[in-house]
């Protein structure tokens, strides 16, 4: 199910909305209201302001560390499940009769499937290719276990195990892909970002050029949003995590 940070630049722009709205109510309503007086209180200020500006540059910085490590998790995972698929397309030779043949052609099938999963965008089509894929698993399971019942031996066995490292390849990229920056993480940085647009709004209340200075901290984070928002997400956006090596693995066995 598509979630809000699905979308990045929907992220980008509430966030930018939103950020810049607090920057504008520090200056023109806080900042009028309860205008700073004294040198002390400034400096107090400002060392209030930049302890929370440190925080939020820690706070997306760790966010942004968390994109980038689930990112190369579903890249090696995808390396990992197009070589457990290799793996078992020469290991089928080893079984009995005209399984080889089946589980060959099955795992050609589920190759196509495999593609599709990590290029298809739409959910309607998504749900359509977790069906087949969940189809094809079976017969391939069945497939080699007729095989291994018919003729038990150790090459039978040794197919068994990588027809298992396959369905298990498959089910660690799908946690892979649901593994996802926690919704509080994203609650934190936007009320910590939207606290320091309104302490900088505060205090350039009294400057002239307090315009430009009230859009570049919002524009700043939420480019940062965008970006940590867009590697997150396996499907929206622009970053994508490409089948290269199962398109290269379907296209050497056909």
């Amino acid at each position: 199910m598509a979630t809000l940070t699905d979308l990045p630049e929907l992220i980008f722009v509430l966030s930018l909305g939103t950020l810049w709205l607090c920057a504008w109510l520090g200056a023109n309503v806080i900042g009028r209201r309860h205008a700073m007086s004294g040198h002390e209180a400034r400096e107090e200020f400002g060392v209030v302001l930049a302890a929370s500006l440190t925080l939020l540059g820690l706070i997306i910085g760790f966010s942004f560390s968390m994109a980038i490590s689930r990112y190369d998790q579903r890249k090696t995972f995808e390396e990992a499940e197009a070589n457990a698929v290799g793996t078992e397309y020469l290991r089928a030779q080893l079984l009995p009769g005209s399984a080889p043949e089946q589980i060959r052609q099955l795992l050609r099938d589920y190759l196509q499937q495999r593609v599709l999963f990590y290029e298809t965008r739409e959910p309607a089509q998504l749900s359509v290719v977790d069906l087949q894929t969940a189809r094809l698993q079976d017969e391939l399971w069945e497939a080699v276990r007729v095989a291994a019942t018919t003729l038990p031996s150790a090459n039978t066995s040794l197919s068994v195990s990588g027809m298992n490292d396959v369905l298990n390849s498959q089910g660690f990229t799908q946690a892979a892909w649901w593994n996802r920056i926690p919704t509080a993480a994203w609650a934190l940085m936007m009320l910590i970002a939207a606290l320091c647009n309104l302490m900088v709004g505060y205090g350039a209340s009294r400057l002239r050029s307090r315009r430009v200075l009230l859009f570049i901290l919002p524009l700043v984070v939420s480019i940062a949003f965008f970006l940590i928002a867009d590697i997150d997400s396996p499907r929206g956006g622009m970053i994508h995590v490409r089948p290269q090596n199962l398109m290269s693995l379907a296209a050497t066995l056909h």
